[in-house]
């Protein structure tokens, strides 16, 4: 089994001063929650992305709300939802051979230049009063297409600007952020919708958005990253060129075959994978939940999202404060206590336990999903990490569309609480055969280089 070598990290390791080593234990609390963001590349990269992030979440406020007023459809809603989601499952992968083959700082600019693009376009036709459906349709697909790019480059790349030994720190802050962009952007979004009387505000927002981005990923400096991974260098014979043309698909099977072989990779992979098809569907239940189950309406139901956004805030924000390195056993733990506070939640008729339930749950899905991706970013080689994120984020991602499904069936054949309750319990289940396959994984783990 292929290995990251300790040699090749220190060549490509820029040297740093004791002052700007990570802050231990005993610095302030403040200094080790932001650990990772002394990294001036990070720094600029999460600036950039805590702008861009809103502006994106209030372009998918606003094109929800624009798919509504040219059908009135929600089938076409879904569909416009699908389309977009589609090309990730079907080309992340290769992004993630892109991401591994091309410098990320450079991909990233490619695919954020592409997203404004495409969110200028969208304004540009619903400020000239000439949107149809089916442009919503093609810029979808050309969105989707951009994620399967950006999505694996972007997890990737975060080792680069920090570290190994502040990858925690980094991978918690980055899910702060995207916790805190998904209460404020949608929020906003809907104000400004309801001011402007309109949605065409919102895509321009989000195009000029993506200029915090892009000037983030400019201003970093390329000598400042960690862990790089050397491309091989080409002879310029024929057969070179030969195989430069296979290399895809051979570095697509390279980056599959490490998944499959790697105990610890594939574990974490399969658990939070199946975890997250099973028990992370809130968008069906937590509705049908505020109406039906706790008789609270739309109120309570806003109220539910906003208490499961906030318990994922505040872990992230826990996370970040102590820094702490992941193991097997803690995502494990997480998956636990996930499934039993989910399980609970489903047997609860009492709104403001409810609350409180829902919120736990929150916090149980951050703390096992954040420390489950630092862990894969860890133990993978540097010249594997991108095709790796391709499959965790395919595996993630793609719980998706199928995990809708399979809860709309439960619900409708067995009620709503029943429904959550037989998710909870697959968790459980989940957690037990993880629980039961770890040791080969630990020895895995025990058994890598530092």
């Amino acid at each position: 089994m292929e290995r990251h070598s300790p040699r090749a990290q220190e060549q490509s390791t820029p040297e740093r001063s004791p002052e700007e080593k990570t802050p231990t234990r005993t610095a302030p609390r403040t200094a080790r929650t932001l650990a990772s963001l002394r990294h001036r590349n990070y720094r600029l990269y999460w600036l950039g992305q805590l702008i861009s992030l809103m502006g994106t979440l209030m372009q998918t406020t606003g094109q929800a709300w624009l798919v509504l007023q040219l059908t009135h459809s929600a089938w076409q809603l879904g569909l416009v939802g699908a389309l977009q989601f589609l090309p990730v499952l079907l080309f992340t992968l290769f992004g993630g051979v892109f991401a591994d083959r091309w410098p990320k700082r450079q991909v990233l600019l490619i695919t954020q230049a592409a997203a404004l693009l495409q969110a200028l376009l969208l304004w540009a036709l619903v400020a000239a009063n000439i949107v149809q459906i089916w442009h919503v349709y093609v810029l979808a697909v050309l969105l989707g297409i951009t994620s399967s790019l950006d999505r694996p480059t972007r997890s990737a790349f975060v080792v680069e600007m920090v570290g190994r030994e502040d990858l925690p720190n980094a991978v918690a802050l980055s899910s702060m952020l995207t916790n805190l962009a998904s209460v404020v952007g949608p929020g906003f979004g809907g104000i400004l919708i309801a001011a402007a009387n309109g949605v065409a505000p919102l895509f321009l927002l989000n195009a000029l958005s993506f200029l915090a981005a892009i000037g983030g990923l400019a201003l970093m400096k390329p000598g400042e990253f960690y862990a790089q991974a050397r491309q091989p260098s080409s002879t310029g014979t024929q057969a070179a060129d030969a195989g430069e043309r296979q290399s895809t698909w051979q570095s697509l099977r390279e980056g599959v075959a490490y998944v499959w072989q790697t105990p610890v990779v594939l574990l974490l992979t399969l658990v939070v994978g199946l975890v997250l098809l099973l028990g992370a569907n809130y968008n069906v239940v937590l509705p049908l939940f505020a109406t039906n189950v706790l008789h609270t309406g739309a109120t309570g139901y806003g109220f539910l999202s906003a208490a499961l956004s906030g318990g994922a805030l505040l872990s992230a924000l826990w996370l970040a404060l102590g820094n702490r390195q992941p193991t097997i056993r803690r995502v494990l733990f997480g998956v636990l206590l996930y499934g039993l506070l989910e399980a609970a939640f489903a047997l609860s008729s009492f709104y403001p336990l409810s609350l409180a339930l829902i919120a736990g749950v929150g916090v149980a899905e951050s703390i096992f999903g954040a420390l489950a991706i630092t862990m894969l970013q860890t133990v993978t080689p540097d010249h594997l990490r991108g095709r790796v994120s391709s499959v965790y984020v395919l595996f993630f991602t793609g719980s998706i569309p199928p995990g809708y499904l399979l809860v709309g069936w439960l619900s409708s054949a067995y009620g709503v609480s029943m429904c959550m309750l037989i998710c909870a319990l697959l968790c459980l289940l989940t957690a037990g055969a993880g629980w039961l396959w770890r040791k080969s994984a630990e020895q895995d783990v025990a058994a890598a280089p530092v």
